[in-house]
């Protein structure tokens, strides 16, 4: 039987606790305290309610930066008892409509930097009623509404849309509860880090995935949440925040951790104060961590989880990158750490049985932090869970410790720079294009992105291939720019089995076989 919880209780709990401590920061300067949080909380709720008669269960859309006015809207969304639909403000606009019609959003709150991609769409969606700008006079007026008692929800009710790109190309939308939520926080305490009020969350990587999630244990216990004023990835700025914030900890991909690790800021920082760097979502080179663990310290924690099971399958301790007198220490950093306290893992073979102690399989988990499905997509949820398990599709083998290793992601999954690309959304886009006759997109490993996009192109006429260039605009036209490819490989024809199908593990072989820049 469910009970009953609502996420945003955390802030108003700590409005009443804690009420002149800082909550929100920009940069240097304090934000809000938490009572001005808490009261804010309580008017985006009213005016959600009644101003835009939105009723429990209706989701809102947020596309924004990293700023104070994210969480805001976040937490006012769950007082008010909907859904919050956070999408990556750097997706292209038909990608963002694409995730505004298939969540049914009824309202999209944004920023004056994206407002003019989102506005247009309050016309183009069906169900979307208005974007509203934060800041500006309509979120001005939002958060001036009369105030709104906290809405009960359901553990087992959706809070967060975590929308992850798909196999089909398709985002598909994780639907997770206010109860996977809390178990991913608790899972925080029990395997990560233990925070208190006095502690601080930098978030320089997006609200929208990592960070938004990590910031949520952090709100729990009372820490302040600090936006940079760039709003990204700054040496000499993070630097400053961390002497001016104490127990300070940030979520950064391993392409973030390389580069800060080598700015002569953060080099010649005084990094008392910072307390964790949790960093995952892509591989990280042994070279790059003993580098990064040389500037900070042992003050890293890796991680390894989905959107389907937010961030929470694997941990590798801040102590284990500690113990470097281990025999096994450099096989312990090759890994992403043992199961976390709140799931069950396994590796199993094509039939669901669990393999040996060293034998690959797929990683499969289990636990209550596992999200509910994939929010209107029954037969893609039936294909994930199954009896109870998701199925990550990523290849995995535990050793006799229980360190789980990675030997390949989600068959087509590409992650650069920290973000997740299916090669099969960028393939559509480059078939669209005339010259192209058949194409495929892998990632080949990079020193700097973890991993960069190759298209293989098998050209429409051999003796004239299009233009890079032109490829290049095809691919700015319908996707985010990091999906871009970095690079375009001519070729006369893809390699394929006896079924005709694209045989990848070839192409990424050939690539891997290339010397890696850098290393």
């Amino acid at each position: 039987m469910a009970t009953s919880m609502n996420l945003a209780t955390w802030v108003q709990r700590n409005g009443r606790l804690r009420p002149d401590s800082p909550a929100l920061a920009v940069g240097a300067t304090v934000f809000a305290t938490w009572a001005q949080w808490a009261a804010t909380t309580r008017a985006i709720a009213g005016g959600l309610a009644v101003e835009y008669a939105l009723g429990q269960g209706d989701r809102v859309a947020i596309v924004m930066r990293n700023r104070p006015e994210y969480l805001e809207a976040l937490f006012g969304i769950w007082h008010a008892g909907l859904v919050a639909v956070p999408v990556n403000a750097r997706l292209h606009p038909d990608e963002i409509a694409y995730i505004l019609r298939h969540s049914g959003s009824r309202l999209v709150l944004t920023d004056p930097e994206h407002a003019d991609d989102v506005a247009p769409l309050v016309t183009t969606v069906d169900d979307v009623q208005a974007a509203i700008v934060a800041p500006g006079a309509d979120w001005a007026r939002l958060c001036e509404s009369a105030e709104r008692a906290l809405v009960d929800r359901c553990s087992d009710e959706p809070a967060w849309l975590f929308y992850t790109s798909g196999t089909t190309g398709r985002p598909k939308g994780a639907t997770l509860t206010h109860g996977n939520l809390l178990m991913s926080s608790l899972s925080y305490f029990a395997d990560i880090d233990v925070i208190g009020p006095d502690d601080s969350i930098l978030h320089a990587a997006p609200l929208s995935h990592g960070s938004g999630l990590y910031g949520l244990p952090h709100i729990a216990k009372g820490a302040v949440s600090v936006i940079p004023t760039s709003g990204g990835v700054d040496g000499a700025e993070i630097a400053a925040l961390i002497e001016r914030w104490p127990g300070l900890s940030f979520f950064a991909a391993p392409t973030m951790v390389k580069r800060l690790a080598s700015d002569p800021a953060l080099r010649s920082a005084d990094l008392g104060n910072l307390k964790t760097i949790i960093y995952g979502g892509a591989p990280m080179y042994l070279a790059d961590l003993e580098m990064a663990l040389v500037t900070f310290g042992p003050k890293l924690a890796q991680i390894y989880g989905q959107g389907e099971s937010p961030m929470t399958i694997t941990a590798l301790p801040r102590a284990a990158h500690a113990d470097r007198e281990h025999p096994r220490w450099v096989a312990h950093m090759g890994s992403v750490g043992t199961t976390r306290t709140d799931v069950e893992v396994r590796i199993v073979d094509e039939q669901g049985a669990e393999v040996a102690t060293g034998e690959p399989g797929e990683i499969v988990v289990r636990g209550e932090v596992v999200m509910s499905g994939y929010w209107q997509e029954p037969a893609a949820t039936a294909e994930t869970i199954r009896d109870g398990w998701l199925h990550t599709g990523d290849i995995g083998s535990f050793d006799s410790e229980g360190y789980l290793t990675l030997h390949d992601r989600s068959k087509d999954l590409i992650i650069t720079g920290g973000m997740n690309v299916y090669p099969r959304e960028v393939e559509e886009t480059l078939l669209r294009h005339n010259g192209i006759r058949d194409v495929a997109v892998v990632g080949k490993p990079d020193s700097e992105w973890g991993e960069a996009i190759v298209a293989f192109v098998v050209p429409s006429d051999p003796a004239a291939p299009p233009e890079t260039a032109d490829l290049d605009a095809s691919c700015l036209a319908a996707l985010a720019r990091y999906k871009r490819p970095k690079e375009y490989r001519f070729v006369d024809a893809l390699p394929t089995n006896n079924y005709g199908k694209v045989v990848k593990r070839e192409l990424r072989e050939r690539l891997r076989a290339e010397p890696l820049p850098g290393h």
